[in-house]
């Protein structure tokens, strides 16, 4: 299997966006990532539950690391989110992006979001194109 190319793992670990959010990616190879965020007050929306958006970047930043991951450059073409249960301030939710078809210049990932305890609370797909 090839590793992941070390330009390439210190380009998703440098991520501004993640920084501010506190989302990790925390295991990166070959179309798969793993990324991890612990639910802090700022991330609640007025309802008092995680907002969506981080959610949605959770699982975002898994996919964008996955579908990099063999150092070629992948733009999102499509992606969605469903939500399906919501988790309390101090959990931490793990994302992990699986490749689920690879074909030419196009590739789609499927990412779960879990819980501590191992339930999902949120399922992500999406497309990327590379235009190398």
């Amino acid at each position: 299997m090839t590793e992941v190319p070390e330009e390439t793992r210190e380009q998703v670990a440098s991520d501004p966006f993640c920084a501010t959010l506190g989302i990790e990616v925390v295991d990166l190879s070959p179309g798969r990532a793993v990324a991890e965020i612990t639910v802090t007050e700022e991330l609640l929306n007025f309802h008092g539950t995680p907002h969506g958006g981080a959610i949605y970047s959770l699982a975002d930043a898994a996919f964008a690391a996955a579908s990099n991951s063999r150092g070629e450059t992948a733009l999102a073409l499509e992606t969605n989110i469903s939500y399906l249960d919501a988790v309390d301030v101090g959990e931490t939710l793990t994302a992990t992006a699986e490749e689920t078809h690879l074909a030419g210049s196009t590739a789609e990932y499927e990412v779960e979001v879990v819980d501590e305890n191992g339930d999902r609370v949120a399922t992500f797909r999406g497309r990327v194109y590379r235009p190398e």
